[in-house]
């Protein structure tokens, strides 16, 4: 890459100023810099105008700002913004910007390549460069091939590879020391501040949510306290990971989304975990650094597999024959607010409605209910969680919607079905965080809120909670000849 005079970093899913690969890259080739965010229409016009993601985004963004002012210490520095078409926004700020390049991280979902495509030829026509460079994955695309030089279907070996092929160099972090210094002034044409959540066409979300949890802090600064907040359970996460009323989890999903923190961060604490000698329990520790493994492997089938975003990765499972009409839209609609009859089930969906935030097992254990026991398409919980998760990304999403729905690559065979009454007696005995989800139910013993169908008369009395959309057993029943028949028809 020859010397270029004016850079643009197009910053999108790595938000922050530290350990950033494009910021490094453009530092190593550029006399100057200018960086910017673009507020895609394409994305945000679909979503609900008091979107807590987009909030997310609009105050790191400030941050940001705040950061290149302090660090820069001149009046014109800071992050420039747009809104529009992304394409359009980018060639506006870049040729207002007097930029001879723009960098910027790789992002593979499939409407992504197709932005960054058109991205690339607008861009070219005014004689400005495009270049990409790996960032919120530690391996990507076919870095990791099987012998024979095909991509990883099956996650064992896939972590296998990863972690023999993991070295020092991975997860060193990329240097943007030099940034201030090299930091331009914006054209006054571009100083503008970061826009309100008005400006661009959404409302403040709520911020308090029933159970008196704090919704994710923005930014780095928000990053770096989630990541604080976790260390004292990460030695036990593999313990406590799965039990929902333990709150276990580390809360750095949106943070991974949004690049508000590194992945190179998280991959060095873990190694210098499990290197030290003193780490109470590295099991923890590795069960933690399985979960960013997993991450990784649904971000290469996605890359691989770019089919499996819209439908199932193995295209006969295409034609499984799922429940369809008023029937269905009525239990899609149910299930969705919470009102299944099955308490495990409604708690995690009213969790997730309120904060925007479920336990993983919590979403195996509703995705299984939708698909195996109201035989609803997953993709309709696919879109459902895409909506409504902070930390919503599509490889993982996608991935894990079809792991529970046996469609997918290395997913649990089709005849496994989870039980919502045994998943609830054994994840949550005592039924506390069913309590807290369910304040009307808060009276009852957990053996009833394991199982609603053994409450009788007077336990119901006065209660405004459903009785079940469906029997478990006799759903099972229907769902093994639905599968039956589709992987017959593919023999």
């Amino acid at each position: 890459m020859n010397p270029i005079d004016t850079g643009l970093v197009w910053l999108r899913r790595d938000l922050r100023l530290h350990d950033h690969a494009a910021i490094a890259l453009a530092l190593a080739h550029c006399r100057q810099l200018q960086l910017a965010f673009v507020f895609d229409t394409a994305i945000l016009a679909p979503l609900p105008r008091a979107d807590r993601r987009v909030a997310f985004i609009r105050e790191t963004l400030v941050q940001i700002d705040g950061r290149l002012r302090e660090r820069a210490g001149r009046s014109g520095c800071g992050l420039i913004t747009g809104h529009g078409p992304a394409v359009e926004e980018i060639v506006r700020i870049a040729r207002a910007a007097g930029a001879q390049a723009v960098f910027a991280s790789h992002d593979d979902e499939p409407a992504s390549l197709a932005r960054d495509a058109a991205a690339r030829e607008a861009l070219a026509a005014h004689g400005i460069a495009l270049h990409t460079v790996k960032d919120h994955l530690v391996f990507e695309r076919r870095e990791l091939l099987t012998r024979t030089g095909t991509p990883y279907t099956v996650f064992t070996p896939y972590a296998r590879a990863w972690r023999a092929s993991l070295t020092p160099a991975d997860w060193a972090p990329r240097d943007t020391a030099a940034l201030p210094e090299l930091l331009a002034e914006r054209p006054p044409a571009l100083r503008h501040p970061v826009p309100t959540l008005a400006e661009i066409g959404f409302t403040t979300p709520p911020t308090a949510p029933p159970d008196g949890a704090p919704l994710p802090a923005p930014g780095p600064a928000g990053a770096r306290a989630a990541l604080k907040a976790f260390l004292p359970r990460l030695d036990a996460y593999d313990q406590l990971r799965d039990l929902p009323a333990e709150d276990a989890s580390s809360r750095l999903g949106i943070h991974l989304r949004f690049g508000t923190l590194s992945i190179r961060d998280l991959v060095a604490l873990a190694q210098q975990r499990l290197e030290a000698k003193n780490t109470p329990n590295p099991e923890g520790t590795l069960a933690w650094l399985n979960e960013l493994v997993w991450r990784e492997f649904f971000a290469q089938i996605m890359a691989n597999f770019p089919h499996a975003m819209s439908g199932a990765f193995r295209p006969a499972y295409d034609a499984i024959a799922w429940e369809t009409g008023a029937r269905a839209d009525a239990h899609f609609a149910a299930w969705c607010q919470g009102r299944t009859g099955y308490p495990i089930v409604d708690a995690a969906m009213r969790q997730l409605a309120a904060t925007g935030f479920m336990p993983g097992r919590l979403r195996m254990v509703t995705a299984s209910f939708l698909i195996k026991d109201l035989g609803l398409d997953w993709r309709r919980g696919e879109a459902w969680f895409a909506e409504r998760l902070d930390d919503f990304d599509l490889a993982a999403n996608n991935g894990n919607w079809q792991w529970v729905a046996s469609t997918g690559c290395d997913a649990q065979p089709w005849f496994r079905i989870f039980n919502p009454v045994l998943q609830s007696r054994r994840f949550d005995p005592e039924a506390a965080y069913i309590r807290r989800w369910l304040p009307e139910l808060a009276h009852l013993p957990a053996r009833l809120l394991h199982d609603m169908r053994r409450a009788g008369p007077l336990e119901r009395a006065g209660l405004a909670y459903p009785e079940p959309l469906v029997e478990h057993d006799a759903a099972r029943g229907r769902t093994l000849l639905r599968y039956g028949a589709a992987a017959r028809a593919s023999a």
